[in-house]
């Protein structure tokens, strides 16, 4: 299952997501993102307008983080957050599962909130964090088929933010196996080098989240295998 240097390259989701982001540093990573071809950059929803500006013209795309990393802000405010990033400028939404409503038991609040920033996104792709790292085999098959049933796009394992947060093989396959053929997976969590990438890909991953610098590993490795 071999895959291009452009296709690889438009799968990845190159974040610049910590609290001391500069914009400064921002500015940079969107100008490395347009010139060096990657296919998103993921961003909080602050600096949506600053990359979009940069982007403009690029086949990239914005990735806007909403209510991140915690996802426990009320849905009206997410709905908030959400119509703001698409008019700066947004290409896809970045949204955490509200987990204390799901591991509560209150599934239809947990539902209704992807639902509310689904409908905001007005058709720009959605991608829902289960954060893995805090779930059993069981509630990662059960967030899941909620977050399809909401009508998201992705369904992605990890924030970045959770403890240990790694995208695991068995976690991208389980949650395939789960959602079909037809939903994207984002694996997000120390996809560090081009043998993890093509694992999670052979897992059933159609997207990566990751920093610059394993982008630019990944890359080298699928130079030296070719």
């Amino acid at each position: 299952m071999d895959i291009t240097r452009d296709e690889l390259k438009r799968m990845l989701d190159v974040a610049l997501l910590q609290a001391i982001s500069t914009p400064a540093q921002i500015e940079a990573l969107a100008h490395v993102v347009r010139d060096e071809g990657f296919g998103q950059i993921c961003v909080n929803a602050l600096h949506t307008r600053r990359a979009a500006t940069i982007l403009t013209g690029s086949p990239a795309k914005v990735v806007a983080c909403v209510s991140f990393p915690l996802g426990t802000t009320k849905t009206q405010l997410k709905v908030c957050e959400t119509e703001e990033a698409v008019a700066d400028g947004a290409g896809e939404i970045d949204m955490v599962l509200n987990l204390g409503a799901f591991l509560g038991g209150d599934r239809r609040y947990a539902e209704e909130d992807v639902a509310a920033v689904v409908r905001t996104a007005a058709g720009r792709p959605v991608k829902v964090i289960i954060e893995t790292p805090f779930l059993n085999d069981a509630q990662k098959a059960d967030a899941a088929r909620l977050v399809q049933n909401a009508g998201a796009a992705f369904v992605k394992t990890c924030s970045g933010f959770s403890p240990d947060p790694v995208a695991l093989f068995e976690d991208v396959r389980l949650i395939r196996q789960t959602i079909g053929p037809a939903m994207g997976i984002k694996a997000s969590g120390r996809v560090g080098n081009y043998f993890r990438f093509m694992a999670l890909r052979e897992a059933g991953a159609t997207r990566v989240g990751l920093v610059l610098e394993q982008a630019r590993e990944i890359l080298r490795g699928w130079d030296a295998a070719h």
